[in-house]
């Protein structure tokens, strides 16, 4: 979702906060931002109920673990391509990132 936002022109940002992430997918009328929502939503729980012992009550869901292991792989393809097919930039866009293994690298 960072190299989706990036490749639009947002501003790299140290945030794991993937709600706050969609809002900002978003508010740029991005066209992932509705595929990206369910996702989201559901990864949202589960982080939370690892990163805070506690609230860890019931077993991991596996099948729905899995379904979110292929959206993330389709959402992760559909980027990949989108910045493999831009030609330039947008406006405002950081240049010199590249994505490799599904995360943003800088390039020198």
């Amino acid at each position: 979702m960072k190299a989706e936002l990036i490749r639009c022109g947002w501003v790299l940002e140290k945030t794991h906060d993937l709600e706050r992430l969609l809002g900002f997918l978003a508010a740029r009328d991005n066209d992932l931002a509705p595929r990206f929502e369910p996702l989201c939503d559901s990864l949202a729980d589960v982080y939370f109920s690892n990163r805070y012992p506690g609230f860890d009550f019931e077993d991991p869901d596996w099948p729905s673990l899995q379904k979110n292991i292929c959206a993330a792989g389709e959402l992760l393809g559909l980027v990949k391509a989108r910045i493999a097919n831009s030609t330039a930039a947008p406006p405002g866009a950081a240049a010199g990132f590249n994505l490799q293994a599904g995360a943003v690298h800088a390039q020198p």
